[in-house]
This record gives structure tokens, sequence and C-alpha cells, in this order.
């Protein structure tokens, strides 16, 4: 082996960006947010995480009961961030083709040849209506093609647009008929963003809001360049040691097999992989340029560790036994955390 392989990789320099550039994009965002807010009442920190996921690149998978406007949400989206949008209702008899596309056979000046019909998971934001109604078949076609951003038909590949994310909905109470996703599938999204109910404030707002003339829907403040723009200076944020290792820290405390933690030995099963980790650098640089900050803080890591966490971890017996919910145990690594 040559010295120069076993010699340990030095780390990478961090790139300073543009203040320049992080001020002008996170006015345009806070403007983008302000537009968002005016359509979803009540729904602030969905309406970030949601923002958060975009802007990290990854996928988002949005739980809430009926009527919250888990749908409203990634209309909203769509509209404002400019982005060519579709909507899959998912149900139990659809195909993967039905969401993938297919190739059918044409004749064309006496010659005959098979052409590819796109699906319409080719749009640069899917959003996945009630994915756990799908078969595991369909489930999974749509998840290769959110990890792999392209699909295989027939044996010829066809890239995805850029930027290309799924935003998909699930809702929590309705288990009759449906296809819970794996575990291992959860993984393939960034976050899971929990919509709870507003309080009464922006119900009634809300309610004054929906029941009279529809408003005009708004206008697109960004675009698919743009979007992509904004993920490419994300990667360019600082990170600070401090919050490196607190994400190296929370992570590898929430695993029973590595953890310190009593309770986290005690009542979780399994714990999240190096990919949580990998999210949750990102998500912290997304929300600092929400906000126009320079670099993430710590308060980034405990803001969003529920949203990266949570799907990543399994309760064991004694935990449901006790009483004891994975909001509880995050909540407690993240106190450690100081």
């Amino acid at each position: 082996m040559d010295a120069h392989m076993s010699a340990p990789m030095a780390a990478a320099p961090q790139p300073e960006p543009p203040a320049d550039r992080i001020a002008a994009l996170a006015e345009r965002l806070g403007g983008l947010r302000a537009a968002i807010a005016q359509v979803i009442l009540g729904q602030d920190t969905a309406v970030e995480h949601a923002l958060v996921a975009l802007l990290a690149g990854g996928h988002a998978l949005l739980v809430g009961m009926p009527g919250l406007g888990k749908t409203r949400l990634v209309e909203t989206i769509g509209q404002v961030l400019g982005l060519a949008t579709r909507r899959i209702q998912f149900t139990p008899d659809l195909m993967p083709a039905d969401i993938l596309g297919s190739e059918v056979l044409e004749e064309q000046e006496g010659r005959r040849g098979f052409r590819f019909l796109p699906g319409p998971v080719f749009a640069q934001l899917v959003m996945a209506d009630e994915i756990n109604r799908a078969s595991p078949r369909t489930q999974s076609a749509l998840l290769q093609a959110m990890q792999e951003g392209r699909i295989s038909i027939a044996g010829a590949e066809h890239p995805l647009p850029r930027p290309f994310h799924v935003l998909a909905t699930q809702n929590p109470i309705e288990q009759e008929g449906t296809y819970p996703l794996p575990e291992a599938q959860l993984d393939r999204f960034l976050l899971q963003i929990d919509l709870t109910y507003p309080d009464r404030d922006a119900e009634r707002a809300m309610l004054m809001a929906t029941t009279f003339r529809p408003a005009a829907p708004p206008a697109a403040l960004l675009d698919g360049a743009g979007l992509l723009a904004a993920q490419r200076l994300l990667r360019d944020l600082p990170v600070g040691e401090s919050v490196l290792e607190a994400i190296l820290t929370l992570v590898r405390d929430a695993r029973p097999e590595t953890s310190t933690v009593e309770a986290v030995r005690r009542h979780l099963l399994w714990g999240p992989g190096p990919r949580a980790a990998q999210a949750l650098m990102l998500a912290c640089r997304a929300r600092a340029l929400l906000d126009g900050r320079m670099a993430p803080s710590l308060d980034d890591v405990a803001a969003l560790a529920p949203a990266v966490l949570g799907h990543r971890m399994a309760l064991g017996f004694a935990a449901r036994a006790e009483g004891v919910g994975l909001a509880g145990v995050i909540g407690a690594l993240v106190e450690r955390l100081g």
C-alpha cells in the first residue's frame, strides 16, 4: 500500500460564503415564508421544516390529522417556489407504471417502435398524497426514484428533473387498508414533519379565510434554478466545531449499541444511522440560511432533532409498557447537549 493511501486525510477547508449573497438570499426567503404564512395559518413550524427539507436538497414526510392543510401546504410551497408540481393520489390499486411512466408501441411512417410516456413523478415537486395507501411495490418504486434521481424502464434510464423533491403525506389515524412504510424506507426522508392542531386564534383566522371568497394564489418568488443555487450556497456555510460535535454526540447517543444513556439502551430497539447525522448537518445549515445567519448554532440542532431522528428510531416493549415516547427520549438526548 502506498504511503499516501495509509495516511489520514486532512479535512477539506470550508470556504467562507459571501455575506452579501447570504443576506440577499435570506431576504428573498423571508418574503417567501411570509407569502406561505398568508395561506397556511397556524403551522409555522411545519412551514419552516418543509422549507428546510427543500433547501437541504431532501424529501419530507408530512404526518397529521385530516384537515390540517398537508395538501394545501405542498401546493402553496410549489406555487411560491415556482416549481413544476404534480400530485399523485396513492391508492391500493396504484401500480409503479402509474407513477413512473411506461412505454407504448406506436407506428410512424410504416415503422413500429416504443415511445416512453413519462409519469407524474417527472416533476420538480411531487406530492405523494397518502403514501401509506399504496402497495409496497409502488412505494418502493417511488422511494427508489427519490434516492437515485432517475428511473429505469425496459432497460433505459430516464433522469428526473432537477430540482426533484417529494413531499409525502400520511394520515396517522386510518390504518385499515394501508401499507405502513418500512423503517428502512423511512430513512429516505430527510425530515418527518408532524402537523398539529392550530391554536384558537389561528383556527379563527383560518375559518375566516377559507369560508369566504377565495384569495388569489400566491405569486412565484423563486424558480427551480434559484432553488438549486440556494442548495449550492447552503453547502458552503461553515459549521463550527461545537455544532459538529453536538450532531455526532446526539446521533451516536441515540443508538442503543453505543449509547451511554440508560434511557436509550433500555427503551430503544434501534437508533439512527450515519444518514441521520448527514441530514441533521444539512438541515441545521438550511435553518440558519432561512434566518439569514452565516452558520448554524446549537439551537438549530435542538430544534431539528425531533424531525430528523424521530422516524429513524424504534421504541422497544419496555418503553411502550412504561408509557415512554420517542419525544421524551429525544428530549433527554437534546438536554445533554447543554
